[in-house]
């Protein structure tokens, strides 16, 4: 049987990071990754935004993290070359009715810290953005977009180069504790049984299910697996706005914003779709939903000029009818299993988040 020191579950950006955390600390680590490359789910399928900070109530582990790590990111991608651009975002109102909320949403920011987020008149967004129509705006000047892709494999080289090794098509299909820590059953065309001292749960969408495979993981510890699926369509021709577009948000998400790509190209999305499956197919029957959200503070959007993107699914813990939960970093302390560290709910901004939540894991685990 093989003895590893630290095993991380899952090869999405969150569990790269752990894992990188983990090595650059010493400790011997082996990433299990049940696909057959990293990153194919929740890392590769969002807005590849780097969040300011702004949505997330005070004190959150979601507020906290999102903003110590986008100060880290930021330095990080300068560091290493990874591709992004500190671009800014306007929130809008585009109606009487939402300017409180815009409001709410601006007194959040600074309550987190924040303060670069700035009420600008509608007059001053319409001239930097000549296509866009609102009544009243936020500027966020420390939101940014990223290369998700190039970020992972930056946090994939570091791992390996402090002496991580990547498994994939490597899924967990039992674990049982033992006194030495865990006896893990590894699935693949090479299954395999390893011993490792220490757990970590980076899972992404399937977390709550791979904790459910730990026996002695205690019942009531366990989240709901919920899935959100968020659609995206893309823009033909070249895109009307330089930096990202939000309207207020909706429940479930932040609503369906303009956001741009490295290269210059424009998509909209996310929405809100609650699903009870893993699927990635964007439906072309939702592009009149997306025509009439986007035609609130873009009027001149031409017919025809969107096509079904991508897709992307939210981790989510909680309901549609219920306030968004906070991201859940759950050690030793909670459910009384030395050794072992479950993320669930790791939704947006979960990338931004990334370098923070990380060093988090590390603490958690007292190493």
């Amino acid at each position: 049987m093989d003895q590893v020191e630290c095993v991380v579950v899952g090869a999405g950006l969150v569990g790269l990071a752990v894992a990188r955390a983990l090595a650059l600390a010493g400790r011997e680590v082996v990433i299990l990754e049940a696909e057959e490359a990293i990153g194919t789910h929740t890392s590769s399928r969002n807005s590849e935004v780097i969040h300011a900070g702004i949505y997330y109530p005070k004190g959150s582990l979601k507020a906290r993290a999102c903003i110590e790590g986008r100060r880290r990111l930021y330095a990080y991608c300068e560091e290493h070359g990874v591709p992004h651009r500190r671009c800014g975002k306007l929130i809008v109102a585009t109606s009487d009715s939402q300017k409180e909320e815009l409001l709410a949403i601006l007194r959040k920011a600074h309550a987190n810290g924040v303060t670069d987020v700035v009420e600008i008149p509608a007059a001053e967004a319409m001239g930097v953005e000549p296509a866009l129509r609102c009544v009243a705006a936020l500027h966020s000047p420390s939101t940014g977009i990223i290369d998700s892709h190039a970020l992972m494999l930056a946090y994939l080289g570091d791992a390996e180069a402090a002496g991580a090794m990547l498994a994939l098509k490597s899924p967990l299909t039992g674990c049982r504790i033992s006194p030495s820590g865990f006896l893990l059953q590894v699935g693949g065309e090479e299954p395999a049984e390893i011993n490792a001292k220490t757990l970590v749960n980076s899972a992404g969408l399937r977390a709550p299910s791979v904790a459910r495979l730990i026996a002695g993981m205690p019942a009531e510890k366990l989240p709901r697996e919920l899935y959100a699926k968020g659609n995206y369509y893309s823009l033909a021709g070249r895109p009307p706005f330089s930096r990202l577009v939000y309207p207020v948000p909706e429940p479930g998400g932040l609503g369906v914003h303009v956001t741009l790509d490295l290269a210059g190209q424009a998509r909209f999305g996310p929405d809100v779709e609650w699903v009870d499956r893993i699927g990635y197919e964007v439906d072309p029957r939702r592009a009149e939903r997306f025509y009439a959200a986007i035609r609130r503070y873009w009027p001149a959007l031409p017919d025809g000029a969107l096509a079904p993107g991508y897709a992307g699914i939210r981790p989510k813990i909680s309901g549609p009818d219920e306030p968004a939960a906070d991201f859940v970093l759950q050690g030793p302390a909670a459910h009384g299993i030395p050794g072992l560290v479950n993320l669930f709910g790791i939704e947006s901004p979960g990338l931004t988040a990334s370098l923070a939540l990380a060093d988090d894991v590390v603490r958690l685990l007292r190493l």
